[in-house]
């Protein structure tokens, strides 16, 4: 995969809703997780991460914090689509679940 294609599948330097919860989706796929187990393992409610997930809301700090510490997804992808910085094993799991998460998005919309 070419890097276009990875800016193109992250949304870079987009921060709306519909792109931050594309990378939530991939992100959560990326864990292995549900929504219910990741949520648990946050210590929130899965109707945080619904919400994130359906674009209505941002992923909170407490998400993101997480993510980080757990799985090494940092705050710069997942607000603005920043991959550069990611670890290499990262990025190749996650590109995978970002083409899975934007093609669930494009059929959900479409």
């Amino acid at each position: 995969m070419d890097f276009e294609q990875k800016q193109r599948l992250a949304h870079q330097n987009d921060m709306g809703l519909a792109a931050c919860a594309i990378r939530l989706r991939a992100a959560r796929a990326f864990t292995g997780l549900s929504q219910q187990n990741l949520a648990k393992e946050i210590g929130t409610t899965k109707q945080v991460l619904n919400n994130a997930e359906a674009g209505l809301t941002h992923p909170n700090r407490t998400v993101m914090k997480h993510l980080y510490r757990a799985y090494r997804i940092d705050f710069n992808f997942m607000m603005n689509g920043d991959f550069a910085q990611l670890p290499g094993d990262v990025q190749e799991k996650l590109f995978a679940a970002l083409e899975a998460a934007n093609n669930e998005w494009d059929q959900r919309e479409g």
